[in-house]
């Protein structure tokens, strides 16, 4: 190790030495960056302490032995323990928004982020038609932080099981300062909303199949299974969401849920059902639409 550290001298040598090795190992980048270069420029920018979006110009700066180690360090964490890199730098974006992220939650991810950004428009007819609104299976709270600043009068709830997952939760809600429009509940899914209507519901549910879980790379091991794992098929979370929405709608209230790769799973257990599939840039077909009448009683 010693004669690698004296060997990369600059930031520029740390770098194609991290994409040489992120791609010799094979790593699997699925938690805010597609590729290997990104990756280890978001990872060493965030050793080094330096901005993320300005690589330039300190690509030929030569670090100090302290710098390089560190470099080393964080470098080693990501190829073999496989650990992502939001855990490694306690970070995570979707779209404009960062949220801090650690093992108690999955790391964001979700096509209701371009939604958000969209005002999600054309579904609704504008943002202060919405007064209240839920974000089921929230995690790190990253889709009800998104909804409170799109829509500028509803209150927020925001509901998950896992209690730490919602202490995680309540740090992003704080940095945003949403206290006062944002709940955090802890509650299996409606099970402690009591008789509470919204104007709207999302959900980034837990969808991936058994056969899928089996096959997951090292990096998503890294995170909790309860926030994945959704039975054989995949839809343990969303039949009951579908069971149980439509009394916790207001009259034209609407259902939005995601469900990633499982929409034929859903149209074939749910065939009489008027599903409404949205197409985003990063994906056709991953998040259905129900209006509160469509819903099963």
């Amino acid at each position: 190790m010693n004669d690698l550290i004296e060997q990369l001298q600059t930031l520029r040598d740390w770098l194609r030495y991290a994409v040489s090795r992120f791609n010799e190992a094979g790593l699997h980048f699925g938690h805010g960056c597609d590729n290997a270069y990104d990756e280890a420029a978001w990872l060493l920018l965030h050793a080094l302490h330096l901005p993320r979006d300005r690589l330039e110009p300190f690509l030929d700066a030569r670090l100090t032995r302290d710098e390089r180690l560190a470099v080393h360090h964080v470098l080693q964490l990501r190829i073999a323990k496989r650990v992502p890199t939001a855990y490694l730098t306690r970070e995570a974006w979707l779209g404009e928004c960062r949220f801090y992220v650690d093992e108690r939650v999955i790391v964001p991810r979700s096509y209701f982020g371009e939604l958000l950004a969209n005002d999600f428009a054309p579904w609704l007819e504008s943002p202060e038609s919405v007064r209240t609104a839920l974000d089921l299976c929230t995690g790190s709270g990253c889709l009800a932080i998104m909804m409170a600043l799109v829509f500028h009068a509803a209150r927020i709830d925001a509901v998950d099981l896992s209690t730490d997952a919602l202490a995680v939760a309540r740090r992003n809600v704080a940095d945003y300062d949403l206290v006062e429009r944002v709940r955090l509940v802890e509650s299996d899914l409606f099970a402690s909303l009591g008789k509470q209507r919204y104007d709207l519901i999302v959900s980034n549910p837990p969808y991936v199949t058994a056969e899928a879980m089996a096959a997951l790379p090292p990096e998503y091991r890294h995170e909790p299974a309860m926030a994945l794992a959704a039975g054989d098929d995949g839809l343990d979370i969303v039949r009951r969401i579908l069971q149980q929405a439509k009394k916790h709608l207001q009259p034209q209230g609407l259902l939005a849920v995601e469900v990633g790769h499982n929409r034929e799973l859903v149209e074939a257990a749910y065939p009489d059902l008027s599903l409404t599939w949205i197409d985003c840039l990063g994906g056709e077909g991953k998040i259905f639409i129900l209006q509160r009448e469509q819903l099963p009683d």
